[in-house]
């Protein structure tokens, strides 16, 4: 029997998350004033929970099962790295697009934990870019190197992005937790480095300037369940895992609506894999879904909810 692919059903598909049913409900998920002044500022919020014990616990049992090279739905991945490290003593496991392939792992993306945080820090209706798993075992986990999101997506357009990072377990210095470089998201963007390379790549194309700020780097340690987001030029990797703790996350990357493609030759995805539109063209479904339109889903409750922008910040 062929794998179902859930990348065609937009909304829940299975009863893990709940539906907000007034605006009671949807109020509870709110970032506050504070911590949309601290994204604007630093150009990043963590230790938002997303998701409860249950929830966890089926995310990984998912990631597990995808993590194994010949589990059903294996077509569906966009990309899909068993081992994208650079060095062959240490394991990455990466891969992109596992909410085709999982009904947990879809339905993530239609968390209202997760998806009123995001409306409030992009400011409009969004859609679904990509997803991405990452696992780093015990003892051997690789590097994620220093970089920033919209380097690797520059074939769209324009910038109105945003990267939500959950973490599947506690994670901290000691098993290879992220870290950021607050006020980074100022920099403009730098010239793309290998992901799972040298870790300090990036370094050789800073200014000065840069380089001193990069110094000030803080490790983002979170309890599992828990969340950060940040801007999507904002410097960010991770190190190595040398615990005896297993470091596993998954990665959700949304656009505003309205995003165009900006695929050219010189200028294409990582893989042939991706669901492409011609340059100029707004992307849309059926792979990029609408995740939320706030104006349907919140109606009068709309214009009481703060947003970046509302303390002069904003994605782009």
């Amino acid at each position: 029997m062929p794998a179902q692919d859930y990348g065609l059903k937009h909304g829940l598909v299975s009863d893990l998350f709940t539906w907000p049913r007034s605006p009671k409900e949807w109020e509870q998920y709110l970032l506050t004033k504070e911590q949309l002044e601290q994204f604007r500022d630093k150009g990043f919020v963590s230790g938002i929970t997303l998701l409860n014990k249950e929830q966890v616990e089926q995310l990984r049992d998912e990631l597990e099962e995808v993590a194994q090279q010949d589990h059903p739905g294996r077509e569906f991945f966009y990309e899909y790295h068993s081992n994208e490290s650079d060095d062959r003593n240490t394991t990455l496991f990466h891969a992109l697009g596992a909410w085709r392939v999982r009904p947990g792992l879809h339905d993530v993306l239609w968390n209202p934990a997760f998806l009123m945080p995001a409306y409030q820090l992009l400011g409009s209706g969004f859609r679904m870019f990509h997803d991405q798993l990452f696992s780093k075992p015990a003892q051997h986990g690789g590097v994620v190197a220093w970089h920033q999101d919209f380097a690797y997506w520059t074939w769209t357009r324009p910038l109105q992005h945003l990267t939500c990072w959950i973490g599947l377990d506690d994670v901290d210095t000691e098993n290879g937790c992220l870290y950021y470089i607050p006020g980074s998201h100022r920099w403009g963007l730098v010239e793309k480095t290998s992901l799972a390379g040298d870790m300090y790549a990036v370094r050789e194309a800073l200014t000065p300037e840069q380089q001193l700020e990069f110094d000030q780097k803080i490790p983002i340690e979170m309890k599992r369940g828990q969340a950060s987001f940040h801007h999507p030029v904002l410097m960010h990797g991770s190190y190595e895992n040398r615990s005896s703790r297993s470091r596993r996350a998954t990665v959700i990357n949304v656009f505003a609506d309205g995003t165009l493609s900006n695929i050219n030759e010189q200028n294409r995805p990582g893989s042939g894999s991706y669901p492409e539109f011609p340059p100029g063209e707004k992307m849309g479904d059926p792979y990029y879904p609408l995740l939320l339109d706030p104006q349907r889903e919140f109606g009068d409750f709309l214009s009481s909810i703060p947003t970046l922008k509302s303390v002069g910040g904003s994605c782009s």
